[in-house]
């Protein structure tokens, strides 16, 4: 991750990030209260997530074997060898790896929509374990956790307002007038102003998944869990749906866990973590995350592509 090519950037210490104008974005105190320095320092060492012994294993229907999904998966400063250290607040972590090999199920579990068959997870201070009851599970998710997902997920018959208001309206902590100008604002964050009263059929896909991105923020969650959040999007969605999560990461201080199938994005990441047959196998760190910038990377696209063409035509050539 050192050398990070041609057709990258380091931009974070001089991009706004890619939602709003710049006034905009010169007001965290609209998501999450000023902070001064040492604070900023002190939040940073907060562990978010630790894993201690996760398993996960399903049964086979009509026998009494087991698929394993996950094998001693662990996450904590005490792990040793059997694993890597815990996830602290304001990271923006990644899991790559092969298909099958366990991502999806594991943030599945991280995000309590799963439980382990055996170990424990410790989320912001709150251990869960395969006997936490579920009541339990679905409060800490609602106030705690913000979902985005590779599909969307909005509600089709709400604008997209009314989407991003919905997680505030199921907590109930807000009145309807303090619920609607933070839906505002956030949507304004995600650079969809001008948004705010179409359906998702109205949208792009790009739009789209910024006001699922605005939605997975309404309730000012400590933890956000991405799954292939650029998976349906174009190369230029991909690059500024990327550029927002990582701005809001940024100002918000919000612990980042994705999964993606796209090795050009780890550049973004503080942290990449490999899962290969249910286990954890690699650990690599990021002292420099950087963007993608567009037109670069197109050209490197089309030179792989060129490339690949012409192995594949040595290969047919008689």
């Amino acid at each position: 991750m050192g050398d990070c090519g041609e057709w990258r950037s380091n931009p974070f210490n001089e991009m706004d990030g890619d939602g709003g104008n710049q006034e905009e974005r010169n007001q965290p105190n609209i998501l999450v209260p000023e902070v001064s320095d040492a604070a900023s320092e002190e939040d940073g060492n907060e562990v978010v997530l630790r894993l201690r012994g996760i398993e996960k294993s399903y049964p086979i229907e009509g026998t009494e074997e087991r698929v394993v999904a996950l094998r001693n998966l662990n996450l904590c400063e005490d792990c040793g060898r059997d694993g890597f250290g815990p996830v602290r607040r304001g990271e923006f972590v990644m899991i790559r790896g092969p298909s099958g090999g366990g991502k999806t199920t594991l943030l599945s579990i991280i995000g309590t929509i799963d439980l382990p068959t055996s170990g424990t997870i410790e989320l912001m201070g709150t251990v869960i374990n395969g006997s936490t009851p579920d009541s339990l599970l679905a409060d800490f998710r609602l106030r705690k956790i913000g979902f985005v997902f590779q599909t969307f997920n909005l509600i089709s018959t709400m604008t997209a307002l009314e989407n991003v208001e919905l997680p505030m309206t199921l907590l109930g902590a807000l009145s309807a007038k303090k619920r609607r100008i933070r839906a505002f604002r956030l949507l304004a964050l995600v650079g969809l102003r001008n948004r705010l009263h179409h359906l998702p059929s109205e949208l792009s896909g790009g739009e789209q998944q910024r006001v699922t991105i605005a939605r997975s923020l309404a309730n000012n969650p400590q933890l956000l869990l991405l799954d292939e959040p650029t998976g349906d999007l174009d190369t230029l969605n991909t690059i500024q749906v990327m550029d927002l999560l990582v701005h809001l990461n940024r100002i918000t201080k919000t612990t980042c866990i994705m999964v993606t199938h796209n090795p050009d994005v780890e550049c973004y990441a503080d942290r990449i973590l490999y899962v290969a047959d249910s286990r954890f196998v690699k650990e690599v760190r990021n002292s420099c995350p950087q963007r993608l910038v567009y037109e670069a990377y197109v050209k490197n696209l089309e030179k792989r592509e060129a490339e690949s063409t012409a192995v594949v035509c040595s290969f047919q050539d008689p």
